[in-house]
């Protein structure tokens, strides 16, 4: 993976997290959990660059990210076998199965102390700079409610983070291309 400056990533966030989706990673590259997540956001903040992520506490990447300060956004790609790793990080959990095994991800240690993966085009390490737990009682629009209770999960708790380095991968997966 190639270091690159943050100030010159030229993704479109709301294509790179909404439609192609990113595993946030938290942990050490000895002991780490990654999930799907398509709900974040990427910006400016406190004169930082920042990632904002949302993650329920019932997660085990959210033990992860309490005992942690790095949180890594690692973005695989478009590629059929992408799609199929985020699927599988998203509706499995590091409690009950291997991950890496199941999917064919390789960790990347990061010189930050985060996780990052081998395949993926990007990856974005990142401090802990905040966090907080949503309240229902603070939504302004009621309908939100609809994402949280029964199999949906409880509220999320939200990390701010400041992006400290990004990585530019190939994306590649042995034989695969992104499309």
């Amino acid at each position: 993976m190639e270091k690159i400056d943050v100030k010159a990533l030229t993704d479109n966030v709301f294509r790179a997290i909404g439609t192609e989706w990113m595993l946030v990673t938290a942990g050490t590259s000895e002991s780490f959990n990654t999930m799907t997540a398509s709900w974040g956001c990427l910006g400016w903040l406190w004169n930082k660059p920042v990632a904002v992520v949302f993650i329920r506490p019932e997660r085990l990447t959210h033990d992860f990210a309490e005992r942690s300060d790095t949180l890594t956004l690692a973005f695989l790609g478009t590629s059929a076998q992408a799609r199929r790793a985020y699927e599988y990080c998203g509706s499995h959990s590091g409690r009950d199965t291997d991950k890496m095994a199941a999917t064919g991800l390789k960790p990347v240690g990061l010189p930050g102390g985060g996780v990052g993966f081998a395949q993926a085009r990007l990856v974005l390490e990142c401090r802990k700079l905040y966090s907080d737990s949503l309240r229902a009682d603070r939504f302004a629009d009621s309908s939100l409610g609809r994402w949280y209770g029964g199999k949906m999960g409880g509220l999320h708790d939200v990390y701010v983070a400041e992006i400290r380095a990004a990585y530019a991968g190939d994306g590649c997966w042995a034989g695969a291309t992104n499309g």
